[in-house]
C-alpha cells in the first residue's frame, strides 16, 4: 500500500524514482541467413545458433512523475556499483526535493543505512512486498527494453550491447 501511495500521491517538494537491476544480459552473436520453411517458401532469418560474447548487468531508475529513465550498465553485480548508480542520479536531481526510491527486497539494495545516512534523510528507500517487485514500475520498461532493443537482437560484442541499451535509454528520454 505504501508503494501504490507513493506512485498515486507522492509527497509535496519530493521525487519518487523506481529503481531496480535486470542482471545478465546477454550479448548475443546470431547469423542470419535464408531458411527454407516447412511450405517451401526461402525467407531471410535468423539461425538458431548463437555465440556469446559476454553479459552486462544494467541498473535503471524511472522518474515517476517525469518518465525520465537513469541507467548504467556494469560488468558485475554488487552493491558499490548500485551505490554509485544512486549518486549518480541524485546529483542530477534538484537538491530541495527530498527522493523516495522504489525498490524490490534483492540483497544489493538492503543493508544501505550507511549510504543512506550521508544523506540525512532527504533519500528514503521504500520496498515491494515479498514476491511483488512487479509493484516497481521499472519494470514495465525493462520490458519495453527487452521486447524492442534486445529480443532477437545480434550483438558481436558487450560494446554493442552497452550501446543498444544506452540508444535505447535516449529514445525514451527523448519522448
Amino acid at each position: 500500500a505504501e508503494v501504490i501511495g507513493l506512485y498515486l500521491n507522492p509527497p509535496l517538494h519530493a521525487l519518487v524514482l523506481s529503481v531496480d537491476e535486470k542482471p545478465s544480459i546477454q550479448a548475443l552473436q546470431r547469423p542470419s541467413g535464408y531458411v527454407e520453411t516447412d511450405s517451401g517458401a526461402v525467407v531471410r532469418a535468423m539461425k538458431s545458433t548463437y555465440k556469446r560474447n559476454g553479459t552486462l548487468n544494467l541498473v535503471a531508475a524511472l522518474e515517476i512523475a517525469s518518465g525520465q529513465v537513469y541507467a548504467q550498465t556494469t560488468d558485475k553485480k554488487k552493491r558499490e556499483d548500485f551505490r554509485r548508480f544512486l549518486d549518480a542520479v541524485i546529483a542530477e536531481l534538484p537538491a530541495d526535493k527530498e527522493i523516495h526510491v522504489i525498490l524490490d527486497n534483492y540483497c544489493t539494495h538492503k543493508r544501505n543505512d550507511d549510504w543512506l545516512a550521508k544523506y540525512e534523510n532527504r533519500v528514503q528507500f521504500h520496498f515491494t512486498p515479498t514476491s511483488a517487485s512487479w509493484l516497481n514500475q521499472i519494470e514495465i520498461w525493462f520490458g519495453l527494453l527487452t521486447r524492442k532493443a534486445l529480443r532477437g537482437a545480434s550483438f558481436a560484442s558487450k560494446d554493442q550491447l552497452r550501446t543498444a541499451i544506452e540508444a535505447f535509454v535516449a529514445k525514451t528520454n527523448q519522448h
